[in-house]
């Protein structure tokens, strides 16, 4: 395929666009990472209230991505189908994460009420902004390798958003609670500190996904561009859609892991190492994901997507048995650091072809049976990913709360507790990424692609030439 088609799109815009996940990954990330421990450590909230609030959230997440994609296939603005939800609901969605790390004085009930609403909203507005950022791509451009291109810098900025705040944010609220709140026992646990670092978090989410929104266009303009596809039509895209189920269960199995894996991180290094600046340390090897994001394209076009993609699962389930390694040798340190270094240079392959894989089945559904929903056929990447990271929070949660887990100042837990965290941080994670690497394996479309891709050209260029002639 010509690199060289009429819609590449140039550095200015593909930068904007990577904004998007930036944004998203400035505060989300943190939300992931974090806000089990903010419950349970700093407001107090027993583990097993938490439990029912993933629950809750769970099945939330299989309805309201569904929706959010039918609302983007039914838009139809100046600004097109995705880029609005930027602008709508940046602050919105900014406002709801600082809630998630706000302490209000209330009773116990009450805790648990706001943070159900907190999450919640934080998790529905993620939807509503996360979703677009994958629709719009097929919108973006309709060149192949433009979209490897276009994902991998969007994903290297996600994974930058991740590399500079993740391992900021216990020396930032440490740092906070010794100026605002000098009388912190723990200043890892500070409400105040918590508090001002998300509000910091929040503006800078908020103004990246501006930054997306005026700097983006969609220009892949086709029949279904400039009309709302009903729910019915959109179901068709689906038919037969194979590679759309595969990367659905793979979004599922590995966001689930992934889930769970970053929100154990703080108690594995908190109770079981009892090394916190380690963990810090080892938030920061996100950096390292960057290198590897930017080798995307040129490992692709040798190996191809999906086997870029399935070396990455790969290398992601073998440093879960690297840390298992260190784990049963008394927490090695040179061995932790070597899995968390194969872990973050896996993941970096893996990431950012996900959205990537996702156009492909736009692509596909509208090649097999003549409809383009990108709004609904992605929407259901937002609902698996959150669907898996809901369950997989759930889940911990249930872990923790069956080991007996209870919030301690000392660093001290029980035997049971302690092998709770480690098969969230360890195990589980590992079944994830274990099961999505089998699963691509089913994936050919790199196979179909040149066809596929020739054939959406040529139907393009009739439609276009046939609104001109309506026009004229």
């Amino acid at each position: 395929m010509d690199n060289k088609m009429p819609n590449q799109v140039g550095w200015g815009e593909r930068v904007a666009y990577a904004m998007s996940d930036f944004g998203c990954n400035t505060i989300f990330q943190i939300v992931g990472t974090y806000f089990l421990v903010f419950c349970t450590d700093t407001l107090g909230v027993a583990a097993a209230a938490v439990t029912g609030l993933f629950a809750i959230t769970a099945i939330i997440d299989s309805i309201d991505g569904v929706i959010w994609g039918q609302f983007i296939d039914r838009t139809h603005t100046k600004w097109g189908k995705s880029r609005p939800y930027w602008l709508w609901f940046a602050i919105p969605f900014a406002i709801f994460c600082v809630m998630a790390f706000t302490a209000p004085p209330l009773s116990e009930t009450g805790k648990v009420v706001w943070i159900y609403i907190a999450y919640i909203g934080a998790k529905v507005l993620y939807s509503g902004i996360n979703i677009p950022v994958t629709s719009i791509l097929p919108a973006l451009t309709s060149n192949p390798q433009e979209r490897v291109t276009l994902s991998t810098v969007r994903q290297f900025f996600g994974n930058m958003g991740a590399a500079i705040f993740l391992p900021l944010t216990l020396p930032a609220v440490g740092l906070i609670a010794g100026i605002f709140d000098k009388g912190a026992k723990d200043p890892s646990t500070s409400a105040t500190g918590w508090f001002i670092w998300a509000v910091i978090l929040g503006v800078i989410t908020a103004a990246c996904l501006l930054v997306a929104f005026a700097g983006t266009r969609e220009r892949v303009v086709t029949k279904d561009s400039n009309r709302a596809v009903p729910m019915r039509e959109s179901v068709k895209a689906l038919k037969g859609n194979y590679p759309w189920a595969i990367i659905i269960f793979i979004n599922f199995i590995y966001w689930g892991g992934f889930a769970v894996r970053s929100s154990s991180l703080p108690y594995y290094f908190k109770y079981v190492l009892h090394n916190e600046a380690l963990g810090s340390l080892v938030l920061a090897g996100t950096v390292i994901t960057l290198a590897s994001t930017a080798m995307v394209p040129f490992v692709a076009r040798r190996l191809g997507k999906r086997n870029t993609m399935l070396l990455g699962m790969v290398g992601t389930a073998l440093s879960q048995l690297v840390l298992y390694l260190a784990d049963i040798m008394n927490g090695n340190v040179a061995i932790i650091l070597t899995g968390i270094v194969l872990y973050f240079i896996s993941y970096g392959l893996t990431g950012a072809l996900i959205a990537v894989m996702l156009s492909d089945a736009v692509d596909f559904g509208e090649w097999k049976n003549g409809v383009r929903a990108e709004g609904f056929v992605t929407s259901f990447s937002s609902f698996s990913a959150k669907l898996g990271m809901g369950i997989g929070g759930m889940v911990l949660a249930a872990v923790l709360a069956a080991g007996g887990y209870a919030a301690s100042s000392d660093g001290t837990q029980t035997a049971s507790a302690l092998n709770a965290i480690r098969m969230g941080f360890i195990w589980i994670p590992f079944i994830g990424y274990a099961a999505s690497a089998v699963a691509l394996l089913f994936n050919n479309i790199d196979k179909l692609e040149p066809k596929m891709v020739a054939d959406l050209t040529a139907k393009h260029e009739r439609e276009a030439a046939e609104v001109s002639d309506a026009e004229a």
